[in-house]
């Protein structure tokens, strides 16, 4: 008989939701027991009909646990009634009722069988985590759903759920169950610049000494783990240190998940597999670096594993681990104001992961259209038209986005698109079975050792003697067909025949303790300065994990140039850039092998189109106020402006960012041929930018907004539009005698504003209304002016005095004055 259970309450209440409905979302804490009560509560009920329930866990160590656990309970062994289905492990038979597979191989399933007729519900545990295979499952699912199954039960199962969010997008029934927990105190250690290893083991000794508990520590991935074991060894014969993680075998996953033997305690470093999946037992105390590492999107390069700050539920989630025996104690290594700035929940592995391996399995399930899919979350739509770019690089779909024949084949290889198509894509049996090690390797994380150099891990993979091992390579024996490798020394053709993105050559002028690769994709990736690899002038990559910035070569292999340039996609390129002193285009013609420069040489004359692009990208960058006359520009748009201000919204609203997204409407053939910056006149831009009117409009533009105004001497003034304060003529005082009234435009509406000038042509007033400007500040003016300018005209009345150009009395009387 086994003890109580907090889920034990809420499984009536499972039952009778699903036998009234298809669809259910269970919301329960860590530790609650809904993997392994919820399955075997449902095996005997009546819609089920005999048929399997299949359980979907994010990860092969919780999964194979899940199973152990309920087969367990049965008093069996795993493979009767409760299956196991992993990439490495497969323990169903004919009497199997649940089988637990991971997320990844439950795709498989359903693409295979779309109908799944021997399925009567599919479990999504730990829904919560949102893997990318996960929401692509469930997606599956519900197409099938509505479909081909009406009668298929969806449960989604999680420690944390935006529970309203999920059931209303589901339409599904909410079932919600409390945990047990005790308090925990919470002690904020601070920030600090070490390792986040040694900070780690520093906390995980200080909660050693002040509690009597075991300890579990939260680092992001297999290597920190390893560093920080290494510095807690000498802890004596009554602590156990004990890693956790993924690629760990099995034997070890399991001691560090047991309780400590008696007399003894424990310290299991873990990633965050240990947040929500699984049970340590024994545990009081937890030590949390507030990071994870996630799958991340990487635009030049496909996708990196990079460590991040983990989100608010996953760090309250740790935190609780703490508290499940009894009152516990939880360290983390930050300050409280850090945990405010946390995202309250983790982001959708959908919204930032390679979507190469969904897009892929979604051909094959017979949707381009993304849209089609219930997904909780959409794939962002950049992010697929990258995947369909990388598809259709690796030969996995056609130019309109159909399988292939070797996409086909990629697509039931159980991997990511890159690794399968070293495979699907060998020229050869050899290099298949060669490209089938690889994908093994880079898909078991630790297998073969930890060397970049995939050769190495090759020789080690080769003569592995362990149950891991053997599996690996038998599974790759059949991906290979039967064939024989070819000698791990081709590893970089086979390497770079499947992935030419990722042909690699140093960058010579980026030096220091780590040497620099640039992919042939254009990411920049980084090899350890003594690695052996680092003198290679030319590598095949084959797996990277890191952000842009800081991204590392995990797995490569040796290329020669001359397979480098044999594999890769070498072409010629005429380029030209806009010289912005001498004000010219200058032209290479550059030899690359994808964004490599191989070699450039000058290009004398480059083709207009060429020329054109490249005075655009200048301008692009640097504004509009590059071209010689901006000024008109600014001038229309300024009229444009007032118009639409004061006249409605018939005119279009425009600005210079405006005017460069549609330079190929209006610009482009101002530039000429051969295309110069310099050619387009005052005019020519004026009318181009005008000429992105209907044509009434560019005829009522002139008429309300004019170009000049006629002064009463007779010369024509130009209106500057962008002046402050409106628009704006200028001239001496004497061209304005005789005005009675004022200039306005826009049908009278806008007065302008006159700047009336000295002999000098110095600025003595400003005015909106000259009449009245002549009847009041006149006088002060041309009392002040008639003592500095005693030669020029200053009539009493210059209302009534005749307009002239600034013309000195004595001129204004002699001869020519008539």
């Amino acid at each position: 008989m086994r003890a109580p259970l907090p889920i034990d309450e809420a499984l009536p209440r499972i039952k009778s939701a699903l036998a009234a409905d298809t669809r259910l979302v269970l919301a329960a804490p860590p530790g609650a027991g809904k993997t392994t009560q919820v399955p075997l509560a449902l095996l005997d009920e009546d819609w089920l009909d005999g048929r399997r329930i299949i359980m979907l866990e994010p990860r092969r160590i919780a999964a194979r646990m899940a199973a152990e656990r309920m087969a367990a309970a049965l008093g069996e062994r795993t493979g009767e009634t409760i299956g196991l289905a992993t990439r490495v492990d497969r323990r169903v038979s004919a009497k199997t009722r649940i089988e637990v597979v991971t997320d990844g191989l439950f795709t498989r399933r359903i693409l295979n069988e779309p109908d799944l007729p021997d399925t009567g519900a599919v479990l999504f545990d730990e829904f919560h985590e949102r893997s990318l295979a996960a929401d692509l499952g469930l997606a599956l699912a519900r197409d099938a759903q509505s479909g081909l199954r009406e009668d298929l039960r969806l449960v989604l199962m999680s420690a944390t759920l935006d529970v309203a969010r999920l059931a209303g997008a589901l339409g599904a029934r909410v079932v919600e169950s409390e945990g047990r927990a005790f308090p925990v105190e919470t002690i904020y250690l601070g920030k600090s610049s070490d390792y986040i290893e040694d900070q780690a083991a520093r906390a995980a000794r200080r909660a050693l000494r002040d509690q009597q508990s075991s300890v579990l520590v939260f680092l992001p991935g297999m290597r920190e783990i390893l560093r920080a074991a290494e510095r807690l060894q000498d802890l004596g014969d009554d602590i156990i240190v004990a890693p956790l993680y993924g690629a760990l075998a099995p034997a070890e996953q399991d001691l560090a998940v047991a309780p400590a033997p008696p007399g003894k305690r424990k310290i299991v470093i873990a990633t965050d597999i240990a947040e929500s999946s699984l049970t340590i037992e024994g545990v009081g105390a937890v030590v949390d670096s507030g990071l994870a590492r996630v799958a991340e999107y990487a635009p030049e390069g496909g996708a990196s594993l990079v460590t991040r700050r983990a989100s608010r539920a996953s760090v309250d989630q740790r935190r609780g681990r703490a508290g499940r025996l009894g009152p516990g104690v939880c360290y983390r290594l930050w300050d409280e104001e850090g945990t405010r700035g946390l995202a309250a929940e983790p982001a959708p592995e959908i919204l930032s992961a390679n979507l190469d391996g969904l897009l892929l399995a979604l051909a094959e399930w017979g949707e381009t259209g993304i849209d089609r899919l219930p997904f909780i979350d959409a794939p962002p739509a950049g992010r697929i038209a990258a995947a369909r770019a990388s598809l259709v690089a690796l030969g996995a779909l056609d130019d309109r986005g159909a399988l292939t024949a070797r996409g086909r084949e990629m697509a039931a290889l159980p991997m990511e698109p890159r690794l399968a198509a070293m495979i699907a894509g060998a020229r050869n049996p050899g290099e298949r079975a060669l490209g089938a090690e690889i994908a093994a390797l880079i898909g078991e994380r630790g297998l073969g050792g930890s060397s970049a150099d995939i050769r190495d891990r090759l020789a080690r993979f080769r003569t592995d003697r362990s149950p891991r091992g053997e599996a690996l390579r038998s599974q790759a024996a059949r991906w290979a067909k039967g064939a024989g490798a070819a000698p791990a020394g081709q590893a970089g053709q086979t390497i770079a025949n499947a992935l030419r993105g990722n042909i690699a050559r140093a960058d010579p002028a980026r030096g220091g303790k780590e040497r620099a690769y640039q992919l042939a994709s254009g990411r920049t990736v980084f090899l350890d300065g003594g690695d052996a690899l680092a003198s290679e002038p030319w590598l095949a990559v084959a797996d990277v994990a890191g952000g842009a910035a800081n991204a590392r070569i995990l797995a490569a292999a040796p290329l020669s140039e001359a397979d480098a340039l044999a594999l890769g996609d070498v072409r010629i390129e005429e380029t030209a850039a806009f010289d912005r002193e001498r004000r010219t285009v200058t032209g290479r013609r550059i030899t690359r092998l994808g964004r490599i420069e191989l070699g450039a040489a000058p290009l004398p004359r480059p083709s207009a189109e060429i020329a054109r692009r490249a005075i655009l990208e200048a301008l692009r960058a640097d504004g509009l106020v590059l071209l010689a006359h901006h000024d008109a520009i600014r001038q229309s748009l300024a009229r444009l402006a007032l118009a639409r201000r004061h006249l409605g919204e018939e005119w279009p609203a425009l600005d210079e960012a405006g005017l460069l997204a549609r330079a190929d409407e209006w610009l482009v053939t101002l530039l000429g041929e051969p295309p110069s910056i310099d050619r387009p006149s005052s005019d020519d831009l004026r009318r181009g930018v005008t000429g992105l009117l209907d044509w009434p409009l560019q005829r009522r533009l002139d008429e309300l907004a004019p170009l000049n105004i006629a002064a009463p001497a007779g010369r024509s003034l130009a209106i500057d539009y962008t002046a402050e304060g409106g628009p704006r003529v200028e001239a001496r005082v004497q061209e304005f005698y005789g005005l009675s009234r004022h200039h306005a435009i826009m049908q009278g509406k806008v007065p302008l504003t006159v700047s009336l000038l000295s002999p000098a042509r110095r600025q003595v007033a400003l005015t909106k209304d000259l009449p009245g400007f002549w009847r009041g500040g006149y006088r002060d003016m041309a009392k002040d002016m008639r003592s500095e300018y005693p030669k020029h005209d200053w009539p009493e009345d210059p209302a009534a005095a005749r307009a002239h150009e600034g013309k000195t009395k004595a001129r204004l009387s002699g001869p020519s004055a008539s």
